[in-house]
């Protein structure tokens, strides 16, 4: 049996007439994004797949994304460790605040997501996470098309690892960029 292929570089997509190989990333491996609010390693980026941008998400306790839409993105959230509460439903009424409040005209509420635990967002869905617990949380998270996710993180981590409270407006003019229309705000400790 051969060593796996970590790929570093190169679009693993292949030229005519040449294979294409495949990529591998071991466990603690990746491109890693840090900042109080958030800790993500990129796993698979636009370079290696024309399907979705994959990252591993650190969820720190107080850490609130807000509840939020995009018009293109799909997404897709399993829970590896801990515990956060999620919501991907439209709500009978978008309230400024508070989306863990929100039920949908069917009834369907926040959930608290354990390990195991899958959430798809199609496009147009609003979605929201938070930790509410003591204990970090840890996500796989996967984003269609890439690579705007990519560039969004790396963005906001350095929006939110300049220290103090976030920066409201810098935050909406990245989002507005990259296809998220904020309905409630973000938050961490």
């Amino acid at each position: 049996m051969s060593a796996p292929h970590v790929a570093a570089s190169g679009s693993g997509r292949g030229e005519a007439g040449a294979a294409a190989e495949g990529l591998l990333v071991p466990p603690g491996q990746g491109r890693v994004v840090r900042a109080p609010a958030q800790h993500v390693t990129f796993k698979v980026t636009g370079a290696h797949s024309r399907a979705a941008s994959s990252f591993e998400v650190v969820v720190p306790p107080g850490f609130d994304v807000g509840a939020h839409v995009h018009t293109r993105s799909e997404e897709l959230f399993y829970v590896l460790e801990g515990e956060l509460d999620v919501l991907a439903f439209e709500p009978r009424i978008r309230t400024p605040d508070h989306w863990q409040e929100w039920e949908s005209p069917a009834g369907a509420r926040v959930v608290r997501a354990t390990p195991g635990t899958v959430i798809v967002v199609p496009p147009g869905c609003p979605h929201a996470f938070a930790n509410p617990t003591d204990e970090p949380a840890k996500m796989f998270f996967q984003a269609s098309p890439p690579p705007d996710h990519e560039r969004y993180f790396e963005e906001l981590l350095e929006i939110l690892g300049a220290g103090g409270p976030p920066d409201r407006t810098a935050i909406e003019e990245l989002r507005a960029r990259y296809d998220i229309e904020q309905l409630t705000p973000l938050r961490h400790r």
